[in-house]
């Protein structure tokens, strides 16, 4: 049977899916505690729109430094097994045999094939890289492209508890941003369930769960400061 897997070092998929969920529960909850303190539809307005530019822009900003170092760090360990294959063939070709030996081949074939791999340098750096390294020499994520999903991803998620702030104000407000909020946190959950072959039904309940936990926390709060400020 042929088993199908998923690219899961590439960042993008994982820097988009994180970047709703992240959008989605802090701008709601954002929004919910400034309504909490003050009826004032356009505060609320503001504060979203704020809290969306900010967060999504901190975002991609983290990913873009993230993603680069990591990337910075495997071509620095790729640099040193380059040059470690130019000054000790031998030791390497000794090295890249026991770690076959270790796969189950009789020491034989282990030297053999190590001896075979070691005969292209391309070669014997690409499997170095991923049988003592454990990493893909040319799968490293693009630091732009994630950033830019990041961005995307984290803005859309914190317009959606925003959007029905440009329609309506109030209790209307709130209770539609609590729903979409919620609707939408269930579908970031079922995606992830979907993405990580888990439960889609308890990584949504379990999404909807941070969602309204969050929502709740700081629309008491930002009620307490409102009542107090008053």
């Amino acid at each position: 049977m042929v088993h199908h897997h998923r690219d899961v070092q590439g960042g993008n998929a994982r820097a988009a899916v994180f970047g709703v969920s992240d959008g989605l529960v802090s701008n709601v909850a954002l929004i919910l505690g400034i309504a909490g303190a003050s009826t004032d539809g356009s505060l609320v307005r503001l504060a979203g729109v704020s809290g969306l530019l900010a967060g999504a822009i901190s975002m991609a900003a983290g990913e873009w430094v993230s993603v680069r170092a990591q990337n910075e760090l495997i071509e620095r360990e790729l640099e040193i097994e380059r040059r470690s294959l130019a000054e000790n063939p031998e030791a390497e070709t000794r090295e890249l045999a026991a770690i076959f030996r270790d796969r189950g081949l009789d020491p034989e074939q282990a030297a053999q094939i190590a001896e075979g791999v070691m005969s292209d340098p391309d070669v014997a750096l690409d499997v170095h890289a991923r049988e003592e390294l454990g990493v893909d020499p040319d799968g490293g994520a693009n630091p732009f492209q994630v950033a830019l999903a990041s961005f995307v991803a984290f803005a859309i998620g914190a317009l959606v508890p925003l959007l029905p702030w440009f329609v309506a104000e109030g209790t209307t407000a709130t209770t539609w941003s609590v729903a979409l909020g919620a609707t939408a946190a269930a579908l970031v959950g079922w995606l992830v369930g979907t993405l990580t072959e888990r439960s889609r039904v308890r990584t949504a309940i379990r999404q909807v769960l941070v969602a309204v936990l969050a929502c709740g926390a700081t629309y008491t709060i930002g009620s307490v400061l409102g009542v107090s400020v008053s």
